[in-house]
């Protein structure tokens, strides 16, 4: 599971998600990219899902992860009443704005195989996102 190694403070406020991404909104590192078009929580679980499509999708294809979970999510448990404090930390998660780089893929693919592999994570995301290309 995708999580920081340490952290100075377990638990975390909400906060608020607005605006669009102004870094990490460009392909860097491979060919093709995923592009997020909303804002939202991704959890690790999910970003792992999608590792594993990409690498089914395009096995001799390399794939780049441009997002890391570092906001911890707490829960209460069910029928806890209130009042009890803040619960537990029970995931993590990235947040993501409008316009982040998901993934990219590099290495050498054709842009058919790159579309395939990236319309398989594209189908695992909690958010609508779109294929981009780098540019030159």
């Amino acid at each position: 599971m995708l999580m920081p190694k340490r952290v100075k403070w377990r638990k975390q406020q909400r906060g608020r998600l607005k605006g669009k991404a102004s870094r990490g909104n460009t392909v860097a590192f491979g060919d093709y990219g995923l592009q997020a078009l909303e804002l939202g929580w991704i959890p690790s679980n999910v970003i792992e899902t999608g590792r594993v499509a990409a690498v089914r999708g395009a096995p001799e294809a390399r794939i780049y992860i441009r997002i890391f979970p570092h906001k911890s999510v707490s829960s209460t448990p069910e029928e806890t009443r209130m009042g009890t404090g803040k619960g537990e930390p029970d995931y993590w998660a990235a947040a993501v704005k409008p316009g982040t780089i998901l993934f990219e893929v590099g290495g050498g693919v054709d842009e058919p195989t790159a579309r395939k592999a990236l319309n398989k994570v594209a189908h695992k995301m909690p958010i609508r996102t779109r294929f981009v290309r780098r540019r030159q």
